[in-house]
């Protein structure tokens, strides 16, 4: 099993960043950091990198849900999606699998709400 699912767009970076956002936003999620990976690196270590950008994102009412069953899935929250260029104008946008990352809790409930989830960040992607 893969642990995230992804799809190359064809547009400049920063319209795809905002497309993920607002595809994620009409799914009800929320990004609640913004990580921009080439600039960080260039700060701290001085070294080019290509553009990258991780989102994280949280659907509100599935976390509170999750966090009802397990306390401490806290660890493995909010929902990664990035956002890279692999050449001028091919941009591909990737998410973690819930599904995958929750298959070392054992804990049925918890796999239903990781399949939801999935369903809606499957569907970002794909919308996209």
């Amino acid at each position: 099993m893969g642990y995230y699912f992804s799809k190359v767009l064809l547009a400049p970076f920063d319209d795809a960043v905002a497309r993920v956002k607002e595809a994620l936003a009409a799914r009800g999620f929320g990004v609640l950091t913004e990580i921009d990976v080439s600039a960080t690196l260039k700060s701290k270590l001085g070294v080019e990198f290509g553009c990258y950008r991780i989102l994280g994102a949280c659907n509100p009412g599935y976390a509170y849900e999750a966090l009802q069953l397990e306390p401490l899935i806290g660890t493995m929250l909010p929902c990664n999606v990035i956002i890279r260029e692999e050449a001028p104008g091919h941009v591909e946008i990737a998410a973690i699998d819930p599904v995958a990352s929750m298959q070392a809790i054992e804990n049925k409930d918890l796999r239903a709400i990781a399949s939801e989830v999935q369903a809606r960040l499957k569907e970002m992607v794909e919308s996209i």
